[in-house]
């Protein structure tokens, strides 16, 4: 079309100097003129829309790939957010047991403590004992971790052959839990089952130790140890926990 507006032009030039002083002449050049413009405003919108349909084409292209990139985005988005969910339905279950276990305890407060302005009966935990045990139990209920670890400590080098011993060791593992420090929770609890297998805190510390390795990303050891606890302790309230919590893993 370049080579067709060139032609056009040099033939109105030529027909210009020819017929210069024939009226039809001018006529024809000044239409002759007039086409030529025409050609050329032509020639220059074809290739104006020529240069907007690439760069349209490219532009389609990079939005085609951030498209896909957006969805790659989009597949990690869900996967993270059902690994967060996944993670808040264990740590749930895992506030649903303490709180369990809290008002457990609650109650047995009330009946130490009811015990504790009676005249100690043999085997029974003396006032001074059962003081001291309530004081290092306060220090967990609070949220003072810490605390709760040093005055269950002091309350086992106080009273090593107390009654309250394993519940002792238990809720020193259970600190160690609740400051996620689970490596920690997992040795104290163990020493529980070690030193009192046969105490009712038994159960209720194997139970801890496996939502400690939970808590770790050991799904199979504590699998492990929820059957264990089935086994060896089926008649529990621990064991029932643990079956719950089978259950569950089994949908999963």
């Amino acid at each position: 079309m370049r080579r067709l507006a060139a032609l056009l032009v040099l033939l109105w030039s030529a027909s210009a100097h020819a017929l210069f002083d024939d009226d039809e002449a001018r006529r024809r050049i000044e239409e002759l003129r007039r086409q030529v413009q025409a050609t050329e405003r032509a020639i220059v919108e074809r290739l104006a829309r020529a240069e907007d349909r690439g760069a349209l084409l490219e532009l389609a292209g990079q939005i085609e790939a951030l498209r896909g990139d957006l969805a790659k985005m989009r597949g990690q988005l869900e996967v993270v957010q059902n690994q967060l969910d996944v993670a808040e339905r264990r740590q749930k279950d895992l506030y649903v047991d303490i709180d369990a276990r809290l008002r457990k305890l609650e109650q047995a407060r009330e009946k130490e403590l009811a015990a504790a302005e009676k005249p100690p009966a043999d085997g029974a935990p003396p006032p001074a004992e059962a003081k001291a045990y309530e004081a290092a139990l306060n220090q967990f209920k609070l949220g003072n971790y810490p605390l709760a670890i040093s005055a269950f400590q002091g309350f086992l080098v106080t009273y090593p052959t107390s009654k309250l011993a394993p519940s002792a060791q238990y809720w020193i593992g259970n600190s160690h839990f609740a400051q996620r420090d689970y490596k920690q929770a997992i040795a104290a609890q163990q020493k529980v089952l070690s030193a009192w297998p046969e105490d009712a805190k038994a159960p209720d510390a194997m139970l801890n130790m496996a939502s400690a390795q939970e808590a770790l990303g050991d799904r199979r050891g504590a699998q492990k140890l929820l059957e264990s606890l089935v086994a060896k302790y089926p008649a529990s309230p621990a064991a029932e926990s643990a079956k719950q919590r089978l259950a569950q893993g089994a949908k999963r």
